[in-house]
């Protein structure tokens, strides 16, 4: 599963397990209006490390949080491309 699918159906699964109602996910979709709080986000963040072994909130570098679903999606997929390299 990629990662983009891995962080989509983990959102669904929190979703349902808090009684969360989500709208259409897309890219475009701003994590203020995506239905998720502060919990779910936590909940999300911890899960996707124990799936994907990665926590890119936790950078050396320092990381600014993601702005929409697709911002979010693509820290991930920057974070395991850089930790492939």
């Amino acid at each position: 599963m990629t990662i983009r699918l891995t962080i989509l159906s983990e959102i669904e699964k929190i979703a349902a397990a808090q009684n969360r109602t989500l709208g259409a996910l897309h890219d475009d979709l701003p994590l203020s209006q995506s239905g998720f709080d502060s919990l779910c986000f936590a909940l999300l963040v911890a899960r996707l490390e124990d799936d994907l072994g990665l926590d890119p909130f936790s950078a050396a570098d320092g990381v600014s949080f993601p702005v929409t679903i697709g911002d979010f999606i693509k820290l991930y997929e920057d974070a395991a491309a850089h930790q492939a390299a």
